[in-house]
């Protein structure tokens, strides 16, 4: 049966960038806490002109360029996002006006930081339906937006960003093998957004420059129960994995690269050890950009295919994790 493959990745990140030692003059932190405990030593942070939609059609673009697919011939489009600038229309279909898509039908897709990959699945179902059809799955969030730039616990884990891919049909054996997903809404206390976010992303100079910045209210902003996060996130997709790898029959040694969600430093290298796995074999960027929720996994992959690091018939794991709870694993034949 033909499967979906991924022919062209592209991604956009704000032009801002906010450093842990930005951080140090905000909120009673430090680049040594921030570092040891997330990895994190930056993200970006979105500032006017670079809403969700903007972001989203911009890695889009990049991603049809490197496709050579005009935006008239896509026929979906589907973006990942917790962060639109709407609550109707959707980001998608926003994104179908900037560049122009006047053939596709476009919806989003809410799953939290799993947002993509939900979305990446939906893509594949199609293809199994019409190979010859061409979809952009896109992952975009401004969550600078949504966060308290007064709570340490959660604003130094989160950034913006956008990553976009361009699925279609692929020869027999190559695409995508298999995917498992997963949703637990009993979880949800424990990682949630109440209210849809503004529109305008908040202004966040460091206090040292004399200005106050901006507090989200507590229902407008992400509330997490980080140490309850930490354990389910690790052991769910763990177990995603390897149901998976066992019943696509695959080893987990065959797997050339894992591209996993990019919360922390700590969440994946607990993942990597519970799999077996060197930690080398992971793809990670969480280090530059945070945690996008929705464009983590795209923004990755876009970075490790301009990179060299996907070649064909390489065997490519994605995991998520994320608010829901939503959580699931992906093998693609690159």
């Amino acid at each position: 049966m033909t499967g979906a493959i991924i022919v062209g990745t592209g991604s956009y990140l704000p032009e801002r960038v906010l450093t842990n030692n930005d951080l140090e003059k905000m909120v009673d932190t430090s680049d040594e806490w921030i570092t040891t405990r997330t990895g994190i030593r930056s993200r970006r942070i979105a500032g006017p002109g670079e809403e969700t939609s903007t972001m989203a059609a911009t890695a889009a673009k990049r991603a049809l360029d490197m496709a050579g697919l005009a935006a008239d011939a896509v026929d979906l489009i589907i973006v990942g996002t917790i962060t639109p600038e709407k609550a109707m229309p959707s980001c998608a279909c926003l994104v179908q006006e900037k560049i122009g898509a006047v053939n596709a039908t476009a919806f989003d897709v809410n799953a939290a930081c799993s947002g993509f990959l939900f979305g990446l699945d939906v893509a594949d179902k199609y293809i199994k339906a019409d190979p010859g059809k061409k979809i952009l799955v896109i992952g975009a969030e401004t969550l600078s937006a949504r966060v308290n730039w007064q709570d340490r616990n959660t604003c130094i884990l989160f950034g913006d960003g956008a990553g976009a891919c361009v699925v279609t049909g692929g020869a027999p054996g190559s695409g995508i093998v298999d995917s498992r997903l997963y949703s637990d809404g009993r979880l949800w206390n424990l990682l949630y957004l109440d209210s849809m976010p503004r529109r305008v992303c908040p202004v966040v100079p460091p206090a040292a420059h004399g200005a106050a910045g901006i507090t989200n209210s507590e229902s407008s902003a992400i509330q997490m129960q980080g140490r309850d996060v930490f354990k389910y996130a690790v052991r769910a997709m763990a177990q995603a994995v390897k149901e998976l790898l066992a019943g696509a029959g695959v080893a987990i040694e065959e797997i050339s690269i894992m591209i996993p969600h990019q919360a922390n430093i700590r969440i994946l290298k607990s993942l990597a050890e519970r799999l077996g796995v060197p930690f080398e074999k992971m793809y990670v960027i969480v280090q530059k950009y945070g945690n996008t929720s929705a464009a983590s996994v795209p923004i990755t992959i876009d970075e490790a295919n301009r990179a060299g690091r996907l070649q064909r018939g390489d065997m490519v794991l994605f995991c998520v994790f994320g608010g829901g709870f939503t959580w699931g694993t992906t093998l693609m034949r690159w």
